[in-house]
């Protein structure tokens, strides 16, 4: 067993089940065992690839959309460009390059921060983007951002947020915990307390008994305190992650490790676990403050922003070896049967601007 596991076999032992939500924090924040504070998951070495590692083509048209957003609000200076939960680096070490060709003055004039809980993370992006002209700050919540407009962006952010999950059981439901077996193996439960249904998706009174459905109150008050920050000062936001546009009954946790899938349950700490995330509920956090939203595909959103003109430009004079290259990582970043599809976009824009 993993450290990590025997610490949650000892606590349920003392204090009994935990519910999901607990246990996926555990499992990825624990400040000693936790997979996000002692494992480096990003890149073909890690647990998963995502879209900034996959092509420079994805921060470059992320950047454009950014500056396009900064642009429509009437170029305020000074300004905020942040990302949270930035991972290596990679997309604004991309996106600074971006900026700097699209317009040096901006630059110039704004703040770059990198919102980041973990110091291990916080360790690489530094050497990731320890060449650059322009230096970041780095801060661990947007509640230490300077008080002016910002312009945020967030990749594969809310899928690590815990989230609660719920089991029907006779003729309600009752939230999923995790509990020990016989064996003392780690195992899934119903917990002893109901819930109020209309917490739950719209079928979720039609659901089957063992049916699963999720909500995630977390994600929700990130994306809410996001949309606070934004709409004091002004600014806009972009959020891309994979996920639903509809909220519905189905059990979307999943564990990743070394680029496959495993048991939830197996290797707590050693593996990234994830949910899909409900778009819709991102989406009225977002309108509760009176900002507006734009939800899309993530290829439709590339496509748009020109990437099939970016890379013929980068393929452009390239060898044959370069061009599939650059082909492969537009089926990856835009195809239907790839990111395309699964990938949502978040947009946050004014309340009278929807592009």
């Amino acid at each position: 067993m993993t450290r990590l596991k025997d610490r949650i076999v000892d606590l349920i032992g003392a204090v009994g089940p935990i519910p999901v939500s607990e246990y996926m924090a555990l499992c990825l924040f624990d400040p000693e065992h936790g997979y996000y504070t002692t494992r480096e998951p990003f890149g073909a070495a890690g647990d998963f690839v995502t879209a900034p590692e996959i092509s420079q083509m994805f921060g470059e048209l992320v950047a454009v959309w950014l500056y396009q957003a900064w642009q429509d609000a009437g170029s305020p200076l000074p300004v905020t460009i942040a990302e949270i939960g930035p991972g290596r680096g990679t997309l604004m070490k991309d996106m600074l390059r971006t900026f700097q060709r699209l317009d040096p003055a901006l630059t110039a004039g704004a703040s770059f921060a990198m919102i980041e809980t973990s110091p291990r993370l916080t360790d690489i992006q530094k050497q990731t983007l320890a060449g650059q002209d322009v230096k970041p700050h780095w801060h661990q919540t947007i509640d230490t951002l300077p008080q002016q407009p910002l312009f945020v962006v967030g990749n594969e952010l809310f899928d690590a947020v815990p989230i609660r999950q719920f089991i029907r059981a006779g003729e309600g439901w009752r939230e999923r915990v995790v509990g020990l077996d016989d064996n003392d193996r780690l195992a899934f439960f119903a917990g002893a307390g109901s819930v109020d249904s209309a917490l739950l998706p719209a079928d979720a009174a039609d659901a089957p008994q063992g049916a699963i459905a999720e909500i995630a109150p977390a994600r929700t008050a990130l994306m809410s305190a996001i949309a606070e920050r934004i709409a004091r000062p002004g600014g806009a936001g972009l959020f891309i992650d994979y996920g639903y546009l509809r909220p519905g009954v189905g059990d979307t946790l999943q564990a990743l490790r070394r680029h496959d899938h495993e048991d939830v349950l197996a290797n707590p700490g050693e593996a990234d676990l994830t949910a899909h995330v409900d778009f819709a509920a991102l989406a009225a956090a977002v309108l509760a403050h009176g900002l507006g939203v734009e939800l899309t595909m993530q290829g439709e959103f590339l496509l748009d922003m020109g990437l099939l003109e970016r890379a013929g430009s980068l393929g452009a004079g390239a060898d044959a070896k370069t061009r599939q290259v650059i082909s492969d990582a537009v089926e990856r970043l835009a195809g239907p049967a790839a990111m395309g599809q699964l990938f949502k976009v978040l947009k946050i824009l004014p309340a009278a601007k929807k592009t």
